[in-house]
């Protein structure tokens, strides 16, 4: 048993280091593509443009609840609930429209997914190109690797990815 233990792992690590590995990094390669530093640049300002309405509207919540808390015991009890429903309406409708833009569907998701996927999917088919040119059997993100320590220069496929791509 303990034999037969001992040639499977030998058996497993040696089809392991047969395996021609290669690196990229995406954070780099993103870096330099000018159509995702315009299209990161398009997701900014329709967020920056965005946020300003959301603020604008909780900060119109916040001046009818600043003038509700001054004029509070000159009202009647029923313009005191008519004052406060239309705080909490002003409220609920700056929460809605910030679900909207930047909740998990909104519309700043659905405008990355469509600016960036694209980009994404070029991406990763250089990447494949390059591999099957190379022989490579694995290609992994160097940025996405927290344990990866040192890795040579030679196994970095990056630029030839940028280049692929037409990056300059």
């Amino acid at each position: 048993m303990r034999k037969t233990l001992l040639i499977l792992l030998t058996f497993v690590s040696c089809s392991i280091a047969a395996q021609k590995t290669a690196y990229v990094d995406m954070a780099y390669i993103l870096k330099n593509l000018a159509q995702y530093e315009s299209a990161n640049d398009q997701l900014n300002m329709m967020s920056r443009r965005w946020q300003k309405e959301v603020e604008a509207l909780n900060e119109e919540a916040r001046v009818l609840s600043a003038n509700y808390q001054t004029e509070q015991i000159f009202l009647s009890e029923e313009l005191r609930q008519k004052r406060e429903d239309e705080i909490l309406a002003k409220e609920r409708e700056a929460l809605e429209l910030k679900h909207k833009y930047f909740g998990q569907d909104g519309e700043l998701f659905k405008k990355r997914e469509s600016l960036i996927k694209p980009i994404q999917d070029e991406i990763y088919t250089a990447i494949q190109e390059i591999a099957q040119e190379k022989h490579y059997d694995i290609v992994k993100d160097r940025s996405a690797e927290p344990s990866l320590i040192y890795m040579s220069n030679k196994l970095d496929i990056s630029d030839q990815v940028l280049q692929k791509l037409g990056a300059k």
